[in-house]
């Protein structure tokens, strides 16, 4: 089968975990003998073509959309992407079987609906942002204002075009069938996040990472990934004001997006010594400074109505790590966590919860190693990239 892959971020150099989680889709798909195409932006002055692990990588022009605060530039490119991405599948001639897209971004659907009419072929929506939902959660754009309703438009767009839609959450599929008052719950299932955890072991741990920041004798809790709004750094910051009555206590913040330039401001100004805070980095680099710490920390912004499950937090359970997290009320992810011993997970804002948590982690060596143990176990039992394959590949297959 040939599959084409549309989404708006891909390695090598995106630092995202939805970039490397779609490449590790891709390399499984790969190895049970399929074809896979990528076709997405340009964003980082990429090579028009590239052959990555065997995946094919064709990359369109396209005006900024990562790391920029301002919103109706990025909305105007991402609306293009359709267009281009229509384009370069026609003019390089490609004959897929099946499409599989990514959402965020929204503005895919036109593109797929074209695709799939033209060939006459499945599609599959991995469906990780409910957007615009979330920023009108947050009250950056108002319910039944012109831009929400333009943007619901695109939303729908994107969700009829899909043959089959994999939510990461069952709380997830309960919102979105409420949500679309059931327009499509014959076609919605739950499809997890996933990650290679083969991949990740033949990474080598930076060794030098503790010695270079004068880190050997800390208890290291690290972030990884986009600091923005809907993240709430400002969680993890609060944090690090709590533990400072706590030497052994160190936060390692690293990655990118529109707070970053707040987040370390806040740090100066507050001399808050025990964050460390660092630009995203390539994807083994990463990767390899995880191996070497103890805890991975993440956060949501309590006001989302949606359930999320960062990327990140597949790769602290794979390496494996305990986790430590907050997240908006009724989110998965506290079953999830603390339902199988891997690690703590409080409501947003409650501060309290969350440090004491981490001072549960901080203290306890032997608490730490069970809860890594467990975390390695719940990688393989539900988030392996072999199961979520599985899945895709099955619906395909129906066509």
């Amino acid at each position: 089968m040939k599959i084409l892959i549309l989404t708006d971020d891909y390695l090598p150099k995106s630092k995202k975990a939805s970039a490397k989680m779609l490449h590790e889709l891709a390399c499984e798909f790969i190895k049970r003998g399929h074809e896979v195409s990528c076709v997405t932006p340009n964003s980082y002055g990429e090579a028009d073509y590239q052959l990555l692990d065997e995946v094919r990588i064709y990359r369109f022009k396209t005006g900024k959309v990562k790391d920029t605060n301002n919103r109706l530039r990025r909305v105007i490119n991402e609306w293009q992407f359709s267009r281009k991405a229509w384009k370069l599948v026609i003019d390089q001639g490609f004959k897929p079987d099946a499409v599989v897209y990514y959402s965020p971004s929204i503005f895919f659907g036109k593109a797929v609906a074209r695709i799939k009419q033209h060939f006459n072929i499945p599609s599959y929506l991995i469906l990780r942002d409910f957007f615009p939902q979330w920023v009108i959660d947050q009250g950056i754009i108002k319910e039944n204002s012109l831009p929400a309703r333009v943007l619901r438009k695109y939303e729908d767009i994107n969700y009829q075009a899909a043959d089959r839609i994999g939510v990461m959450l069952p709380a997830n599929l309960d919102w979105f069938n409420q949500f679309t008052r059931k327009q499509y719950q014959s076609k919605v299932e739950v499809l997890y996040n996933w990650v290679d955890a083969s991949a990740l072991a033949e990474i080598k741990p930076d060794v030098g990472f503790r010695k270079k920041y004068q880190l050997e004798d800390k208890v290291i809790f690290i972030y990884g990934g986009n600091i923005g709004h809907a993240q709430r750094i400002e969680n993890i910051v609060e944090l690090a004001r709590r533990l400072k009555l706590h030497p052994k206590a160190q936060i390692v913040l690293i990655g990118q997006g529109s707070k970053y330039q707040f987040i370390s401001e806040i740090i100066q100004k507050e001399h808050l010594n025990n964050i460390l805070l660092l630009p995203g980095l390539p994807q083994s680099e990463y990767f390899a400074i995880q191996k070497v710490v103890d805890v991975g920390l993440f956060s949501l912004h309590k006001d989302h109505k949606t359930h999320n499950f960062p990327g990140k937090v597949l790769g602290y359970l794979s390496q494996p790590m305990p986790i430590l997290g907050s997240v908006n009320p009724g989110n998965d992810l506290i079953d999830v966590v603390e339902g199988n011993k891997a690690g703590f997970v409080s409501i947003a804002d409650d501060d309290e919860m969350l440090y004491q948590n981490a001072l549960q982690l901080l203290d306890n060596k032997s608490l730490r190693q069970e809860c890594a143990v467990n975390a390695q176990k719940l990688v393989s039992s539900l988030f392996s990239v072999e199961v979520a394959a599985d899945k895709v590949i099955e619906v395909l297959n129906k066509w």
